[in-house]
Parts: structure tokens; sequence; C-alpha cells
């Protein structure tokens, strides 16, 4: 062979094969957009289409609610020109749409009512109420629904008001505030369920009525949880009425308080008592100490700040596959993080629980309502008005549209007896699933106290000791140690790809409500132990179980003069939650960061800014943010020095 021909075809082969390796390594994990795409709407220009609900219409069409009070038929979605038809006007805050028997029905402020077109024009000209109820004019009063039960009533939900000096506490200021409302057609109104703060998020799934609550006083995070007739969801202030002859709950304030601190002293912002009156307890604790109560813990936690920061529209999948292998399960939305969650629901002994993902991010305002189209893609509005959101736009309205390829994900998680079975979408690598160190599960849970949020407490790790994979390789039983019902798991198979392509999990962790361990059989897998990991940040629960404000004291060795790194910011601004709300250079529910520094804070005024925000310092924003002084001291000051670095 030519010696230089063999030279050249050596360096082609060179050149080739490191193309290909440049090609593999350029080559980018998947992303949501490569399997859903979101697609705007047009609005005509005039309409400020603030979404306040969504319903889709036998015929095809869509009816959408506005918070303005107008309510607009859109005909022809799928043209390159849609007809937005006005169909009402002049209510009152629409914030909930729902479609039986050929006529409209919303949630007003202060009624239900029933839109009907009498002459045949396309237009309403009879607005009936179905039933009225008793408002305060507190801005924070809304209305949410209705739902149509499987009887067909109507369930309505409705926001608690706050205080005065103490805006952070709910207030139940007039009737039913606080609680759910069942309404039959003929306009007879039950008072359901109590124990609500902000309920905006309400469903039906299989004919039973679920909810939706936002973080805030007295609910660590958002959540959804099964409602049924008597129940009290963990908000005390709709125990106001709970005394009247109608009312179907137990509970009763004192009964509460008799367990958990109140802190009503309106002059004190609770987050700054560092000693609790009274034992630590949560929502879960609460009801096994008072059995046949009423009260109701999650079915399903969603972690605040990523998962998101307000709750909102319940959707279950009723596309039968149609919109991607999630068959049967709930679409959550978020307003402030402009988001869609996804959860998988099972009953175990009895209980509601299961694990929530993320899903879909990106929708250009806050998520308030979604429905299902007739071509099975996803209705998405929103509205940032009242509530800020990471969305830039003030309104809008889109549409998720499946790809029809299917993402590499955790379809399920399943409680079993001695820890969990995961339901991959596609087959996985068999090598990487079957080895117990490519999974991660540690468990925390939510205070149940009347301070705005709650920080995640009572911290362990729950170490895999056994991993089987099914014949198809769809399944993967874990044995886990250190289960505990009433827990929040958090499981990450940080290790684990698809079979075909070598994917990682389009989003990597699960985190599963567990109400009740399952009974049955254990899992016959040999049981290993699992390599030393590095030491992650977790709380000692020994020190947390009498003093659970532990966090506002300073721990650890001093903090160096020298100001944190972005990654170590970034590190305590996720734990944190603090990227829920801002960006570091773009505007958000918050300022950026950027915009802070230029403020020229000292250090000092930082710090106390964060423990006790200022909202008048920055009336640009509607959101304003809640204290922040469960952080710890030693965080926050690392925060306030590296905020005013970013100039």
């Amino acid at each position: 062979m030519n010696i230089q021909r063999f030279t050249h075809s050596i360096k082609a082969c060179f050149v080739l094969g490191l193309l290909c390796c440049q090609t593999v390594l350029a080559q980018k994990a998947p992303t949501e957009n490569d399997y859903y795409k979101i697609v705007r709407m047009a609005i005509p220009e005039g309409i400020t289409l603030e979404v306040g609900g969504l319903v889709s219409l036998p015929n095809g069409d869509v009816a959408v609610s506005t918070r303005r009070g107008d309510v607009y038929i859109i005909e022809n979605y799928l043209s390159s020109r849609p007809t937005y038809r006005k169909f009402a006007s002049g209510l009152h805050e629409i914030l909930g749409l729902a479609y039986k028997d050929g006529y409209l029905y919303c949630a007003q402020r202060g009624e239900l009512t029933k839109l009907v077109d009498q002459n045949g024009d396309g237009k309403v000209d009879k607005y009936q109420t179905v039933y009225s109820w008793p408002i305060s004019g507190h801005y924070h009063e809304y209305s949410f629904g209705p739902k149509i039960g499987p009887d067909g009533s109507f369930y309505v939900t409705g926001n608690v008001g706050f205080g005065n000096s103490d805006w952070w506490a709910g207030k139940s200021l007039v009737p039913w505030r606080g609680w759910t409302m069942k309404i039959s057609p003929d306009g007879k109104m039950e008072p359901f369920a109590a124990g609500m703060r902000s309920p905006c998020g309400i469903g039906m799934v299989d004919g039973e009525f679920f909810y939706g609550d936002n973080q805030g006083d007295w609910q660590g995070s958002g959540f959804i949880s099964h409602v049924e007739k008597g129940d009290f969801l963990g908000h005390p202030a709709s125990l106001n009425w709970a005394d009247r002859p109608e009312s179907p709950v137990k509970m009763r304030k004192e009964m509460v308080f008799n367990l958990v601190d109140p802190r009503d002293n309106p002059l004190v912002k609770p987050e700054f008592v560092e000693n609790e009156a009274k034992p630590m307890t949560t929502i879960y604790e609460m009801a096994k100490t008072l059995p046949n109560m009423g009260i109701k813990s999650p079915a399903v936690w969603l972690p605040y700040g990523v998962l998101g920061v307000s709750t909102s529209e319940i959707l279950a999948d009723e596309t039968k596959g149609k919109f991607g292998p999630f068959a049967g399960q709930l679409f959550v939305g978020d307003q402030g993080m402009s988001k869609i969650a996804r959860v998988f629901l099972e009953k175990v002994n009895g209980k509601y629980q299961g694990a929530s993902f993320d899903f879909m991010s990106g929708f250009r305002s806050g998520v308030l309502r979604m429905t299902w189209g007739s071509d099975n893609s996803m209705f998405v509005g929103g509205t940032n008005r009242g509530w800020g959101s990471i969305g830039k736009e003030d309104f809008g309205l889109e549409r998720l549209v499946f790809s029809g390829k299917t993402p590499f994900e955790m379809k399920a998680v399943r409680a079993m007896p001695d820890g969990f079975e995961i339901e991959f979408t596609l087959p996985v690598n068999r090598k990487f699933a079957a080895d117990i160190n490519n999974y991660d599960v540690s468990s925390y849970i939510y205070k149940y106290h009347p301070v705005y949020g709650s920080p995640m407490v009572n911290r362990k790790e729950n170490p895999v000791r056994g991993a089987q994979v099914s014949a198809d390789g769809l399944k993967v039983r874990l044995v886990v140690d250190n289960l505990r019902e009433g827990y929040i798991h958090t499981i990450i198979p940080e290790g684990v790809t698809s079979e075909a392509e070598g994917n990682p999990l389009l989003h990597g962790t699960a985190y599963y409500t567990l109400n009740s361990i399952p009974a049955g059989a254990k899992a016959n897998i040999p049981l290993q132990t699992p390599k030393a990991k590095a030491k992650r940040d977790l709380t000692d629960p020994s020190k947390e179980a009498n003093t659970p404000d532990n966090q506002t004291k300073e721990a650890g060795p001093k903090i160096a003069a020298s100001i944190i790194s972005d990654k170590e910011a970034k590190a305590l601004l996720t734990k944190h939650t603090c990227l829920a709300c801002h960006k570091v250079n773009e505007k958000a529910v918050g300022p950026a960061y950027t915009e802070v520094a230029k403020r020229k804070y000292s250090n000092a005024q930082i710090e106390a800014l964060i423990a006790m925000p200022k909202p008048s310092n920055w009336p640009e924003f509607s959101t304003p943010m809640p204290p922040m002084g469960h952080l710890p001291k030693g965080d926050i000051k690392k925060l306030a020095a590296w905020i005013n670095a970013q100039k």
C-alpha cells in the first residue's frame, strides 16, 4: 500500500473520529420543548384577556372568562384567525367557568351565576343568580368555581381575607370564607368543608372533589387534597362559622390552638418568635391526635419554590393517551412560577397519596386555568394581576401541544411495604437501574403553624438497600430504609438512563407524599449497603423536636468575610426557595438582584430586609415578599453580601 495514501487514510479516520466524538458531545439532553410545544393564541386588539375561567364546549368552541368580568366564545381556534365573540360582560371578577345542560355558569365574587341567551343571538340577556353569599369587600376574597359533581351540584370555594396590621394572617370576615360550598341546581347551599386559605385550584377526579391550596399562614407549601363533607383542611380562620347549625364540620378553633400556639398578637410578626410555646406538629400528626374530627392532610404536597408558589387549576388527563403517556393523571397549574406540575395519585388503605413531578414551564403569564381542546391540546390561560409571576406578560392564552414523541420520565411512583416502585415511560438501562448507588432518597415535612410558609424540617436520608428491574425494563422495585408516614419522600434516580438512547430523565425528581404504608409482601431482593455519599445539608431532627425554629439560630463556624461564589449563592438561593421569585439579572415576581444592588443598601440593611421586607420600597411589584426570618442568620449574611456584589 502506498505510504502516503495510508497516512492520508489514518488522518481522515482520525478527523472523522474526532468529528463523531464532537457530535456526540455536542448533543444536548432533550428538553421539555422537544416533546411539548407552547402555541401562542392570537388575541384581538383591545381585549384584555386576564383569564379567570376556561371550559370547552360540546361543539368544539372554547369559552373563556376574564377577571374584568367578560366572557368570550372562541370559535375556530385552530385557524390562523380564530373569532372571539363576546358572550357576556359586566360581571364581577369571574374566576371559574363551567358548562352544564346547554348553559354556562360562573363564580363571581359574591354569587354563582347562570348565563342565559334567551333569544339565541349569541349574547347573554339574562344573568340568573343561582346562589349568593356575603362579601366584606376585602380585596383577597376571591371566589373560585364552579366544578360540577356527579349529582349535578356545583362546588365553589372562597378565599379568606386578611387583617390590617397583620396582613399575613388569613381572616374569615364573613360566613363561608375559607369554605367549600356545595350548591344544588335549584339554589340550595350546604357548607361542605372548611379550613381553606386560598383554594384557587379545584377539580373533579373520578367523580370526587379535590382542591389545591397556596402556601401561606398555616399552609407550609402548596398541595392538593381530597375533600369530603365535613373535612377540615388546616386553616382555622374558617372555623368562625363552624358552630352554625348548617355546618358539618366538627373541628373548632380551640382544638387547634390547644395543640399549636396561635401567635395572635398582631404587633409581633410570627416569624420572629424563636421558640414555640408548644412542641412542633404537622397537619398529619394533628389528624392522628384528633381522630374522627375530619382533619385532612394533603394527598400530595407540591414543594414550595420547586413545583410552584401559588397552586391553581387541577386538570385530569382525559385524553386516553393522546396527550402523552400520562393518561388518568393530574396536571396542576401554578400562577407565580408560570408552570404546570404533574401528579400521580393512588389510594392506599383508604387514603389518597402519590407523587408530584415537574412537567412544563415557560408560559408567558401566570398559569391560572386549563382545559382540553377538541384536538386534545391543553388550553392554558394566564394572568399576572394581583400576584406577580415569572411569566413576563400581564395576561395570555396558549395551547400546549404534544409532539407524539414519548419523553423519558418517571411515569408513576407507587408505595410498597418496604419502599417504592418506579414505573418509567420507556425501558431503562438495566445495569444502571439495578445499581442502588444510582438512587438518592430523603424525606422531610413542613410545620403546621400560623407562620407564613415553612422551612423543610425533620429531614432524613432514606438509604436504598435493593433495586430490582422488571423483565420489560419499565419498572424498578426499590427497597428503602426509614420510610415515614406523613412525610414527603424525595426520590432521585440520578444515574438511571433510557435503554435505547441513553437519555437522562427529562425531570429527575419525584416527591412522594406517604400518608400510609401499604400492607403486603416485601420484595425478595438481596439487600446491599450503599456506598457512602458526600454528606448533604440535612437538618438534625433531634435538634428540631422541641425547637422547630432553631433555623433562626446561627450554627456552624463563623462565616468568612469574603463574598461567596455564584455557585455557593445559587445553592443557598435554591435551598431557601429565593429563586422562585427572584432572578439575578431579570425581573420576575420580585426585582432582580442586580436592581437590589443598585439601591446601595448596606449589607446590614439587606439582612434586615430579608428578615422583614418592606413592600413599600418596591411599589412597582404587586406581590409583597413574606418575612424570611426563619432563614439561618449565617445564610442571610452570606446572601446579603453576595447580593451587594451584583452591581
